[in-house]
């Protein structure tokens, strides 16, 4: 306990980076994913195809190779990038790709008939999905949306090998400079991803009672 005690600011540091970093990569990811499930679901065939190519290239990519690539290949294409700026973009990159999925789902639970309404009164595609569809299929996606979430705060400890001082790089500098207790310092370092973690769960869990209540 003393390597966590004596070390505490360090860890607070990490939470702190850690939690900027999944902020940053929360929000962008939320607007890209829903941009790519617009296209998916899209009557424009070249989006469609776009947003389709997109999901499946990603999604199916592990993220470390998205953080290589951001880091490492750009600058081979003299396009440098500092590495939490690429961090975050890697984290927002292979999330979006989840979060699109997720809101695909939730316009495909929204009955047709709402769409077809909206179209009766004249709006056009985008407004449609603006005020009709993705209004109601936000609601329906909140504990799965907060799944992603969690599975990206987790994720953000790849950081840690390209220079963001995270939490999972602040556990290994803490093991190599204490290296008779590695057991308590990475149990440290659980324990912050814990109180990350479940915190967004009770976060998440509470706006889904909320807006069931709303509907």
């Amino acid at each position: 306990m003393d390597a966590i005690l004596g070390n505490l600011d360090l860890y607070i540091e990490g939470f702190l980076e850690t939690l900027r970093l999944s902020l940053f990569a929360g929000v962008g990811s939320l607007v890209l994913g829903t941009l790519l499930a617009a296209f998916r679901v899209s009557p424009i065939p070249p989006l469609r195809a776009l947003g389709t190519t997109y999901v499946e290239i990603v999604r199916n990519t592990p993220l470390t190779v998205v953080f290589f690539f951001l880091a490492f290949g750009l600058p081979q294409v003299d396009l440098t990038i500092e590495f939490y700026p690429a961090a975050v973009a890697a984290l927002t990159i292979y999330t979006a790709s989840f979060v699109c999925e997720v809101v695909r789902s939730g316009i495909n639970s929204v009955s047709s008939g709402q769409a077809e309404a909206a179209r009766a009164i004249g709006f056009t595609f985008p407004q449609t999905l603006r005020y009709v569809v993705l209004p109601q299929a936000f609601r329906t996606v909140v504990p799965a949306l907060g799944n992603v979430y969690i599975a990206m705060v987790k994720n953000s400890a790849i950081a840690g090998a390209f220079g963001v001082n995270e939490l999972l790089a602040v556990g290994k500098r803490l093991s190599v400079t204490n290296p008779d207790a590695v057991v308590a310092v990475f149990l440290g370092v659980a324990v912050a991803y814990l109180v990350l973690t479940l915190t967004m769960g009770l976060i998440f869990g509470q706006l889904e009672r909320r807006l069931a209540i709303a509907r």
